[in-house]
């Protein structure tokens, strides 16, 4: 059995520090979003009154339609200024995910590298023990006695062919 990931803990933080950069990213996109959503409600409003063909009889409607183009259009530097300030907080964010992924990715891969040599050495312990088990059991069954050959007498000598036929040698041909 290998040991365990030695750096699992040094992951599992940065795992964590890698979802709370996502979860900081995601607010600051959605801030960016709804700054965007204000601007356009507010550009709209301002689009309509410039659009409204109703005819100004005096000169307080007028002060007063002007004014509120002005401060309509004031309100969208504002709005532009804050989605600005939001697109650099959104910026940030993304790359301080990016950081926390690539410590992430770093420990990852060493993790994996863990793992594999683990497996080899799992394994090579394994083909030891099965190269044992085989060297084992081959020493035994050396170990027995030879078999007596058929052709073989009882007194150790070889055996001679019968007079009258030829002598053969091992490999087929007469001797």
């Amino acid at each position: 059995m290998a040991s365990p990931f030695s750096l699992s803990g040094l992951l599992r933080v940065r795992h964590a520090q890698q979802k709370q950069a996502m979860a900081e990213l995601a607010a600051a996109n959605n801030r960016v979003g709804e700054i965007a959503e204000r601007r356009a409600s507010v550009e709209h409003t301002l689009e309509g009154a410039v659009g409204n063909k109703s005819v100004v009889t005096d000169a307080a409607t007028l002060n007063a339609i002007a004014a509120a183009r002005a401060s309509t259009r004031g309100m969208l530097t504002e709005l532009d200024a804050i989605a600005a300030q939001h697109r650099a907080s959104a910026d940030l964010a993304q790359a301080e995910f990016n950081a926390a992924r690539a410590r992430s990715i770093a420990l990852e891969k060493l993790e994996t590298r863990h793992a594999e040599a683990a497996a080899a050495e799992d394994l090579r312990v394994e083909q030891i023990a099965l190269d044992e088990i085989a060297s084992i059991a081959h020493t035994r069954g050396s170990a027995s006695p030879p078999a007596v050959a058929p052709a073989a007498s009882s007194s150790g000598s070889p055996a001679v062919p019968p007079s009258g036929s030829p002598a053969v040698s091992p490999s087929g041909s007469p001797a």
